[in-house]
């Protein structure tokens, strides 16, 4: 079926700018949904649940024609899990944690319509280089990565001076896979540009 509204179901400024960076029209409906998640699931599951959870409590206000997309990025190291950081210390601490780590960034999606749901998910691996202490306290300083997953935006200035390396998509590392977002947006959408 081909959909004639777009629905961006994120508050993200990132998000918001990368769809439109594709060139698609949308509308932005920021949702209140729940992130938590149930403590036995891991990495890619953790993801592509909080992103069922955003789908199930927009679809509700979904008329026959829209589609909406959902998305929710997880950073993790080995097997722990880093959100996004509540204040300063606790960003400081998860950075200390990625410095020079090699950690995965997992940014799942879902295309959302009355009928039906779809995810995909996308991994980035990425590398930092050790972090000194006085960048840490200016990088949070500065830009207050508090809305991010494991207290850091790659396209601020920590990705600039301590990514060392990725391996995958630097988009999904932003937030949203538009490698994999765009052909099933113009899959489905009927005017997608």
């Amino acid at each position: 079926m081909l959909y004639s509204r777009l629905i961006l179901a994120s508050g993200s400024p990132r998000r918001k700018e990368l769809l439109a960076q594709l060139g698609f029209t949308f509308e932005v409906r920021s949702l209140a949904a729940d992130e938590s998640f149930p403590d036995t699931l891991r990495g890619q599951e953790i993801s592509e649940y909080i992103c069922a959870t955003k789908a199930r409590a927009i679809a509700p206000s979904l008329s026959g024609d829209d589609l909406a997309l959902t998305a929710d990025t997880v950073v993790c190291l080995n097997d722990l899990v880093l959100n996004k950081a509540s204040d300063a210390e606790e960003a400081a601490q998860m950075l200390r944690m990625l410095s020079g780590k090699t950690h995965e960034v997992i940014t799942s999606f879902a295309l959302v319509s009355q009928s039906e749901t779809h995810i995909v998910s996308d991994i980035t691996k990425v590398h930092f280089l050790p972090l000194r202490e006085d960048d840490i306290a200016n990088y949070i300083r500065s830009c207050k990565p508090f809305d991010k997953a494991g207290a850091y935006g790659i396209q601020e200035w920590i990705g600039l001076s301590a990514v060392e390396r990725i391996e995958g998509s630097f988009y999904t590392v932003m937030g949203l896979p538009t490698h994999k977002v765009y052909p099933m947006l113009k899959e489905r959408l009927r005017n997608p540009k």
